[in-house]
């Protein structure tokens, strides 16, 4: 009996075309949804009982949506690793397997922080603008093995991160709710101490931590006031790690010195918002993950998720024979 899957996956859905050969081949048909970045709740309740599995990005499957979806519903497959926008309680209890890719992103994500940690301390994209409109000056920079980076969650990505600020000769201060192995202290160098340390010291702080009830606003106007003034705060983790007008009231104050940010807590992030005005603030459209082979092994695993959710075996799925166009 043929199923149904609704395809939201914004990384997929630009070469769905390519991949509808490969669900066909299993029996699937497709419910290919226009996603501008994700779909809230409402947008998935139009197609409640209508779908038997679910490719999706950061959509909003809420505890209403998932209730309205069960009973046919029964796997989600996330395209990527982080799952905080699925009610996963919900889910156990209504039978819904949820699966996703762990690690999908580890190296672009790490690589995009130092990006961050080296605009600031070098100034390049300053110093870019103001040659491009007619300026001859010279701004400070800091060399990096004259900083120090916080890094706030110390898992798979943190951890990349702290290897790659290693070899710029960083000082490196952890903080994370979970213990970090001793080999990578002895490895790495990096002390862990408390959030309040790390806030205290830190001349970058990156927040590299999953959203959940004890991380969310981890950043927020109490602990932002024990940064120092010339701190800089890089978020390519999850938008509400932060509290968003608080960090631009601290920004506007002079009360921190910049910030480079992947995501926000509404995404896409509003016209309106004084963020996209700020000298101080280098922004990106949550594209930290931009890897094409990072993608490519994503695609492919999201895909056999789903098929191992159905209960359909793909022992013989072959992306070779469905190469990108």
């Amino acid at each position: 009996m043929t199923k149904t899957i609704l395809l939201s996956a914004p990384y997929m859905l630009p070469t769905v075309e390519r991949f509808r050969p490969v669900f066909a081949a299993y029996g699937l048909d497709l419910i290919v949804p226009h996603v501008e970045e994700r779909m809230e709740a409402e947008q998935i309740l139009q197609y409640a009982g209508q779908f038997d599995g679910a490719v999706c990005g950061d959509d909003r499957y809420t505890a209403e949506v998932l209730a309205a979806c069960s009973p046919r519903l029964k796997v989600i497959s996330k395209w990527g690793t982080g799952i905080d926008s699925i009610d996963r309680v919900t889910a156990a209890e209504l039978g819904i397997q949820i699966r996703n890719t762990p690690d999908a992103f580890t190296d672009p994500v790490a690589d995009s922080v130092m990006a961050g940690v080296l605009s600031f301390a070098r100034q390049t994209p300053w110093l870019d603008k103001a040659i491009k409109a007619g300026e001859w000056r010279k701004l400070p920079g800091r060399s990096l093995f004259e900083c120090t980076l916080g890094i706030i969650g110390v898992g798979r990505i943190g951890k990349a991160v702290v290897r790659r600020a290693r070899g710029f000769g960083m000082r490196l201060l952890g903080y994370d709710t979970a213990p970090v192995p001793d080999s990578f202290l002895a490895e790495t160098g990096i002390d862990m101490v408390s959030l309040e340390e790390i806030l205290a010291q830190a001349d970058f702080v990156s927040l590299n931590a999953d959203l959940n009830p004890t991380s969310h606003h981890i950043l927020n106007a109490s602990t932002i006031a024990l940064m120092q003034p010339h701190a800089v705060v890089i978020n390519t983790a999850r938008g509400p790690l932060v509290d968003e007008p608080a960090l631009i009231a601290a920004l506007q104050a002079g009360k921190l010195a910049g910030a480079m940010l992947d995501v926000f807590e509404h995404e896409p992030l509003p016209a309106d918002s004084p963020l996209r005005s700020m000298e101080n603030v280098l922004l990106a459209p949550h594209n930290s993950n931009a890897s094409p082979f990072s993608w490519e092994r994503v695609h492919w695993n999201t895909i056999r998720n789903l098929l191992d959710g159905l209960g359909i075996p793909a022992a013989d799925l072959d992306p070779a024979a469905y190469p990108p166009r």
